[in-house]
């Protein structure tokens, strides 16, 4: 019934594009390095192999891992309600439910992991709620990652020396390191589950000029055997 459409009238708010923040390959060793003795060593280093988010991989059960064939399936998300209490969901979209490779080593912490779980498992008895938790409290629980930034993550930046990231920010870590040594674009936006190659493009174009001077390098060789 309108002649013309009044949104066509209004000027759209320019979307400030947040300053993508995350650690660098050196600074991952750097922080690995000081978090191994830390209780949630494993957590950190599934984090950030995966490219999960946090509510995907301490919302993992150890069926979701397959140790034969070393992957783990990202199925379901830990989501804490404003008023208290957890619940678990599907992960954020549908295209986030995927199966990920994990490597030896994050395999073989992850074992040393369950045999430590299964010993506290034992020693609490009746009190351990076995929710089948890969990452669980003290008691079975799932883990407030608010407590677990505030109490080991942050502390553990600190004590390395290291920018003041957020937990969040290991998922971009991922895959800025992935990106930055060369990896396909498509595989990272498979890895992190983003609804297209696109959105992983324009979420790490910070990283496209190196790979760039890396693209000019590749073809000098080419055309002159360099």
């Amino acid at each position: 019934m309108l002649a013309q459409n009044p949104c066509a009238l209004c000027e759209l708010p320019r979307r400030e594009k947040r300053e993508m923040l995350c650690l660098s390959a050196q600074q991952v060793v750097q922080f690995l390095e000081t978090a191994r003795n830390d209780k949630w060593f494993i957590v950190f280093l599934v984090a950030i192999e995966t490219g999960a988010r946090p509510e995907e991989y301490l919302g993992l059960r150890w069926s979701d891992i397959d140790f034969e064939s070393r992957t783990v399936s990202v199925r379901r998300a830990l989501v804490w309600r404003k008023g208290g209490g957890f619940i678990f969901t599907e992960p954020k979209t549908a295209r986030s439910r995927r199966q990920i490779p994990l490597s030896a080593s994050v395999v073989d912490e992850l074992r040393k992991h369950k045999r430590k779980q299964a010993e506290e498992r034992l020693r609490l008895g009746e009190l351990y709620e076995n929710l089948d938790l890969v990452f669980a409290a003290e008691r079975g629980t799932p883990f407030l990652w608010r407590n677990l930034t505030r109490r080991h993550f942050k502390p553990l930046l600190q004590k390395a020396g290291l920018p003041n990231v957020r937990l969040y920010d290991l998922r971009h870590t991922t895959a800025t390191m992935l990106l930055a040594a060369g990896e396909n674009p498509k595989v990272v936006s498979e890895r992190l589950r983003h609804a297209s190659i696109t959105l992983t493009l324009d979420t790490y174009s910070h990283v496209l000029p190196t790979m760039q001077q890396a693209a000019t390098e590749k073809l000098e060789r080419l055309m002159y055997g360099a």
